[in-house]
């Protein structure tokens, strides 16, 4: 028998790691948060073997956010940075010297 299962009772289901989806974030977007993300996804297979489904629940949860704010980090630097591109563009091209 499964450590997560009792006798009579359906097994609850495995909640989502976001491995995945946090290893691409670090490559791709910020590294500190997917890295966070990344201990946080590999902690909820772990938990959920170990038969700790409520901190499974969370590891998930705590991944899930850390993957998130990594994306939208980046997100919104990429943003910030091609408007000031803009800015710098429109101002040098004002000024004669483009």
């Amino acid at each position: 028998m499964e450590p997560n299962e009792t006798f009579g009772q359906v097994p609850k289901i495995r909640p989502k790691n976001w491995l995945v989806e946090s290893i691409l974030t670090t490559i791709f977007c910020c590294l500190p948060f997917g890295i966070a993300g990344i201990v946080n996804a590999n902690a909820v297979n772990s938990r959920y073997d170990s038969g700790d489904y409520e901190g499974a629940l969370r590891a998930s949860k705590q991944a899930a956010m850390w993957t998130k704010v990594s994306f939208w980090v980046a997100i919104g630097f990429w943003v910030l940075y091609v408007i000031l591109m803009v800015i710098l563009g429109v101002s040098l091209f004002s000024m004669g010297r483009v």
